[in-house]
């Protein structure tokens, strides 16, 4: 498979995920790091993302309960809380996933990412606002 192939697979799933956050992630990295910026596509976007085996909403499941677990990663987890309500998750089942890590990944991190959660709530609904406001 080419390169080529792979970012444009790459590109047509950040879009479809991550919408305007996950393309301006990218674009961020373009003048310091343009290869990496690449390498973000082609891979988990153009790679892990087109396997079969679980849809789109059940790998962001698993991405933010995997940065929220991490406790280190929460501009990453605040770009993936989005996209899981782009692929069709809940405010509640992210909130019911965010409570699950602080099982396994402790009271910390579940307290960050459910912080986390509340900014990216409230951006959601300031922007729902706007546009009907427009």
């Amino acid at each position: 498979m080419t390169d080529t192939i792979r970012l444009e697979r790459g590109l047509k799933n950040l879009a479809a995920i991550d919408g305007e956050g996950g393309q301006r992630v990218v674009d961020s990295l373009a003048g310091i790091a343009p290869d990496f910026a690449r390498y973000l596509v082609e891979f988990p976007f153009g790679d892990i993302y087109e396997r079969p085996g679980l849809s789109l909403r059940e790998r962001e499941i698993a991405t933010i309960a995997a940065l929220t677990a991490l406790g280190h990663a929460t501009p990453q987890l605040r770009v993936h809380l989005r996209a899981g309500l782009n692929v069709g998750l809940t405010r509640e089942e992210i909130v019911e996933i965010l409570m699950q890590m602080a099982v396994y990944a402790g009271f910390p991190a579940a307290l960050n990412g459910l912080f986390a959660a509340k900014d990216v709530f409230a951006q959601e609904k300031a922007a729902v606002a706007e546009q009907q406001a427009a």
